[in-house]
């Protein structure tokens, strides 16, 4: 919305011909006169009324009743924010910080809305802050961004009460305090800011700064959701999916997946795929289930590149392919996902979809074992055992098996056994420790 200075904010004596001139102008805005605005407001403005200037900068920055021309809006910015206006020193820095009639200048933006901050004007102190937080026109300094930002928040100012939240919450300029971004949050919240119902939301689920409540956190995303926040609606369809702070209902939880995918939101288009792929709140569609985990795969989403490439092993919602699944699991194994270097193993493993390289299956084996998939770990102790990809080595084929403490299965060989039986007790000692050095290392020193 357009805003007009009606009232001059400075002791500045008018003549009573530019009071006139001024308050015609004000008269011809509220019927929407803008022609006439537009006349008396520049003859007032000429005579030097810094509301007129400021005025008349509004009717060319918005291009009403003169065709929109930032650079005329500029030059009367300029002449009312020089005689101190507040309202046209934060219009001139939003010009200035958006290149809109001037060159894009950050520092002569903070300079213009510094001006008006001091005079306590709520955008301008938001915007200030801003611009320290981000340490854009002025060196990075988050205790000068917390200061202009909790002036505009004690103000009411819906978004830096949001922003100050995140400082406490992150710690940045402010001892790291949960209850204290809990408190602006909410603020912020019951303004109708869908950001920081969504960041409550997540404080009552994780229970930071006040004791955890489910419901209460489905409160909040409901509200941030209703409002369209992507990542609210994916939080709610979680919490459906889950029963937590609901009963658990999977068609409404496929509900609010389909909303927050449909804004292409990858974790939700990932979990879509998920209950497309196993029926649940859906009948059951793999053709449906690929189409949501490509959407998710193709932005980059380790887990969804990996299913996409376990539907082309299986053929299901697409024809069987192992090339395909191949050139899916790559992506994803490149992005140190465990489960993808694992099947990546077994391709080259079994030669499926590529020449069979036991070198390569142990390099992605390994991999996946050193990031504790207990799968990898199994496998890799018996190509030790069985010396594929490697030289046979008992001591190393014991020690990833004892790693990977695999359940016996009845209806399995028990690998660890057998190497057991090749080994004497000094070995399995020595495999022992070194399974233990490997795991209190975080799989740093496995080699």
């Amino acid at each position: 919305m357009v805003r007009f200075v009606i009232v001059a904010l400075f002791t500045l004596i008018f003549t009573a011909a530019l009071a006139g001139d001024f308050e015609d102008g004000v008269a011809a805005i509220d019927r929407k006169d803008y022609a006439t605005a537009l006349a008396k407001w520049r003859s007032a403005a000429q005579q030097g009324s810094a509301a007129a200037q400021y005025n008349l900068g509004n009717m060319y920055d918005q291009g009403l009743g003169v065709a929109q021309d930032y650079k005329e809006a500029v030059l009367w910015y300029l002449l009312a924010a020089q005689q101190g206006l507040a309202n046209a020193q934060y219009n001139l820095g939003n010009m200035y910080g958006k290149g809109l009639g001037v060159a894009q200048d950050y520092k002569e933006a903070v300079r213009w809305w510094q001006l008006a901050a001091q005079q306590g004007k709520d955008k301008a102190q938001y915007n200030l802050a801003l611009k320290y937080d981000k340490g854009e026109g002025v060196a990075q300094d988050y205790k000068e961004a917390v200061r202009w930002y909790l002036l505009a928040a004690q103000q009411g100012y819906k978004e830096a009460q949001y922003n100050l939240a995140l400082m406490y919450y992150k710690g940045e300029g402010v001892a790291q305090d949960y209850k204290e971004a809990m408190r602006w949050f909410q603020l912020a919240a019951k303004q109708g800011l869908a950001e920081a119902q969504y960041n409550l939301g997540l404080m009552y689920s994780n229970g930071q700064g006040v004791a955890q409540d489910y419901k209460e956190a489905v409160r909040w995303y409901q509200l941030a959701a209703n409002q369209g926040n992507a990542d609210a609606q994916y939080n709610l369809g979680f919490m459906y999916y889950n029963g937590q702070g609901v009963a658990q209902d999977y068609k409404e939880a496929v509900r609010w997946y389909q909303l927050a995918a449909k804004q292409g939101l990858a974790n939700a288009q990932h979990n879509l795929g998920v209950m497309y792929r196993n029926g649940q709140g859906v009948a059951q569609d793999y053709k449906e289930a690929v189409r949501w985990y490509q959407m998710a795969a193709k932005q980059g989403m380790a887990k969804a590149q990996n299913n996409v490439g376990l539907m082309y092993i299986d053929g299901r919602g697409v024809e069987q392919d192992f090339k395909e699944a191949v050139r899916w699991f790559l992506l994803a194994a490149e992005k140190f996902n465990a489960q993808s270097q694992f099947n990546l193993g077994l391709m080259y493993y079994n030669g499926n979809g590529v020449a069979k390289d036991y070198t390569e299956a142990m390099r992605w084996h390994l991999l996946a074992a050193k990031q504790g998939f207990a799968s990898a770990q199994e496998k890799v102790g018996s190509m030790y055992g069985v010396g594929h990809g490697v030289a046979k080595d008992y001591v190393r084929a014991y020690m990833w098996l004892y790693i990977a403490d695999i359940p016996e299965d009845e209806n399995k060989i028990n690998i660890r056994y057998l190497i057991a039986s090749k080994m004497t007790a000094q070995q399995i000692e020595q495999a022992q420790r070194m399974a233990r050095e490997c795991m209190s290392s975080n799989y740093a020193k496995c080699d």
